[in-house]
């Protein structure tokens, strides 16, 4: 006699793995408000700033990168471990350089590295294809560049 478990089985674990890569960059327009005002609550955002690129790794409650008209910015929140939480970001005018890493291994996701004037660096991680990446790291440098 033949089982339904193999099917039943993947039809249970497909939706699941898919849910994991719903993440996709949002423009300041499509991201939900709750996450707006989460950004606005760690000082990331002030009211003269409007998101341009918002991509989450993770849950947008807890990690974020994104850039807006004024900064680059990026913040982890860990529910479990407060020592642990980081909200980096950088004002345009602090900024000496922008590197990117496309070609990553696969458990990876590019990113881009942001370097200050006072020499501290963080970095912005972001996932989709090849092209989604890249035209996210383009605008964020274009937009550093054009407020220097």
């Amino acid at each position: 006699m033949k089982t339904a478990w193999p099917r039943l089985g993947f039809c249970i674990l497909l939706p699941t793995l898919l849910s994991c890569s719903n993440q996709k960059i949002e423009t300041g327009q499509t991201l939900k408000k709750e996450t707006t005002d989460l950004i606005r609550s760690l000082g990331l955002l002030n009211d003269r700033e409007q998101i341009i690129q918002y991509y989450s790794n993770y849950e947008q409650s807890k990690a974020g990168s994104f850039f807006t008209n004024k900064r680059i910015a990026h913040y982890w929140l860990d529910d479990r471990d407060k020592s642990k939480n980081d909200t980096s970001y950088a004002f345009y005018p602090d900024i000496v350089t922008i590197d990117t890493t496309l070609t990553v291994p696969d458990t990876f996701a590019p990113y881009m590295t942001v370097t200050k004037k006072d020499s501290s660096q963080f970095r912005l991680y972001v996932e989709g294809s090849k092209s989604e990446i890249s035209a996210f790291f383009a605008e964020a440098i274009l937009t550093w560049k054009k407020s220097n």
